[in-house]
């Protein structure tokens, strides 16, 4: 049914963390340095990936893509937020939140299936080692992250667009720190429930369907790795998958709480705190799970340090002799 009486807007406010000044520029402080942190450690994994050989596997291309990935997932809200912390009022226009929209969930289906990809991965490598290097040679590795990317933006596409199609009444204050779809809704000026009707559908079908495919192929690794007769063969195989698995778990975790749910009211502050954690925190996490609990890479940040520190003198030594 139509809502009346209410006035058409073109932008959207969006409500503030605090009325304080002071815990305005804490929060942009706090938070910029956790944008900071994540920029530098998904970048860094990324050129470790391409600039070391040793990692030209099928399990650091997909480890490179998911911090590629991270990389534009944070920037598509945080930016913002940084922004609206420092502004007198944080304003966006409509067509710009429903692209904010769109953006944030290609990159977060991209994101479940790149996980859903690593997955298959494990379970190759540990399953069917003497099958795993032609059923993730180059080339497929390749055509998998593209089919990742490419149905990761596809998914968001049908919703956007029945989003851009409706109009938008005051009050229009989001009380969130980017354009969720909830919040979205709530500020219709007509019934949105197909949109969300067909937004629901699709996370739940998504999140849903990637969660089984992934616990289908961690069954299939405990069931191989228990019927493993060393115990050392054993702990190297559950090695090779808790960082991974590390990831799933806060990831499918805080999607499921979030998006595959009823259409019901739940409290937003407590949605925003959740959002806060997989769309800022977790992408932090991630470089650091796959680092701290992995040799490869620390061997190979060793070794990116130390050509660093020979360039720097070698730079030195020539400045030195040209004075």
């Amino acid at each position: 049914m139509e809502k009346v009486n209410r006035t058409l807007v073109t932008e959207f406010v969006f409500l503030r963390f605090s009325n304080s000044p002071h815990l305005q520029v804490l929060f942009f402080s706090l938070f910029l340095l956790v944008y900071l942190l994540s920029l530098v450690g998904n970048a860094l994994i990324v050129l470790l990936v391409a600039l070391d050989g040793r990692l030209h596997t099928p399990m650091y291309f997909f480890i490179c893509n998911l911090s590629l990935v991270e990389l534009w997932y944070t920037t598509v809200t945080v930016p913002k937020m940084l922004a609206n912390f420092l502004s007198v009022q944080g304003v966006i226009s409509v067509p710009s939140c429903i692209t904010q929209y769109y953006f944030f969930f290609s990159l977060a289906a991209t994101e479940l299936f790149i996980l859903t990809t690593m997955a298959f991965d494990r379970y190759a490598a540990i399953c069917r080692p003497l099958h795993y290097p032609l059923l993730f040679s180059p080339q497929t590795c390749a055509t998998l992250a593209g089919i990742c990317w490419f149905v990761g933006f596809l998914c968001p596409m049908f919703p956007s667009f029945l989003l851009a199609q409706i109009s938008f009444c005051t009050p229009n204050q989001i009380n969130h720190f980017f354009c969720d779809a909830d919040q979205i809704f709530c500020l219709s000026c007509t019934d949105t429930y197909v949109i969300q009707a067909v937004g629901y559908a699709f996370s739940t079908v998504i999140v849903l369907g990637a969660l089984a495919f992934t616990m289908a192929s961690y069954a299939q690794i405990l069931a191989t790795i228990l019927a493993m007769a060393s115990a050392a063969a054993r702990r190297k195989a559950f090695s090779t998958c808790t960082a991974h698995l590390s990831v799933v778990t806060i990831y499918f975790g805080t999607l499921i709480f979030m998006y595959v749910r009823p259409a019901v009211k739940y409290e937003s502050n407590i949605n925003k705190i959740v959002a806060i954690f997989y769309s800022v925190i977790t992408p932090l996490l991630n470089p650091l799970i796959y680092t701290l609990r992995n040799k490869d890479v620390k061997e190979s940040l060793k070794v990116l340090v130390s050509r660093i520190q020979r360039v720097c003198q070698a730079s030195k030594q020539l400045s030195d002799e040209a004075t």
